[in-house]
């Protein structure tokens, strides 16, 4: 019997051929920006209706052009979904797509290339997230470092319920993030966990900068 001591870290991989074969076109170096823009927001929305599964509801007294009846919607708070710039911007149309009455926050994150640290830059959403169920777009899980301060950020916000959608994830980002937010309320949702991450903290076999794929090098 597992006890309640066991982290609460949940990492759930979808299993869909469309997302497989969308992710695989993602991969392939050979896809440009746009192509790369539209296949991303098309996978998000996949990963979302995955990641939503638990979303709070409320029950509804409705009536149709037939009778009455019962039905749910979005309980109150609205959930929040917050994009970590740059690249999470690219994940947004795909998410409130499916989530459109959902609140949107912004956390400006940058990794240290040396240090592989991320420090934050910019934030833009409530101070209190008390009871929020709060959605955390972030095409990369790597070293994990970036997405555990994100959360941390959240959670000390008041958030009680966080679910991070990446693209891609890394084994090593996936512990550091079991180790680092050991009980918190957190889930992973991923279209894959890749085989490791190279000397450069880059996921192998990845599919690049997901930033740079998105919307081009900027020099």
């Amino acid at each position: 019997m597992a006890s309640d001591s066991v982290v609460r870290m949940r990492i759930h991989v979808v299993d869909h051929p469309l997302v497989a074969h969308k992710l695989t076109t993602l991969r392939d170096r050979r896809t440009d920006s746009p192509t790369f823009r539209r296949l991303a927001d098309e996978l998000v929305t996949l990963l979302a209706y995955e990641a939503t599964r638990d979303v709070r509801t409320e029950q509804v007294d409705i009536t149709t052009p037939v009778t009455g009846t019962t039905g749910v919607r979005l309980s109150h708070p609205r959930p929040l979904v917050v994009p970590i710039l740059r690249a999470g911007l690219g994940m947004l149309d795909g998410m409130v797509r499916l989530l459109p009455t959902a609140e949107v926050g912004f956390l400006g994150m940058i990794r240290d290339e040396e240090t592989l640290q991320a420090s934050t830059y910019a934030t833009r959403m409530p101070d209190d997230l008390s009871g929020r169920q709060v959605y955390v777009l972030d095409p990369m899980l790597a070293t994990g470092g970036t997405l555990v301060a994100a959360i941390n950020e959240l959670i000390s916000r008041g958030a009680d319920d966080v679910t991070a959608i990446c693209l891609l994830a890394a084994p090593e980002g996936v512990e550091i993030m079991k180790r680092e937010l050991a009980g918190a309320p957190v889930t992973v949702v991923t279209a894959s966990v890749d085989e490791r991450l190279n000397e450069n903290g880059y996921i192998v076999p990845g599919l690049g900068d997901a930033g740079d794929r998105m919307y081009g090098t900027v020099q």
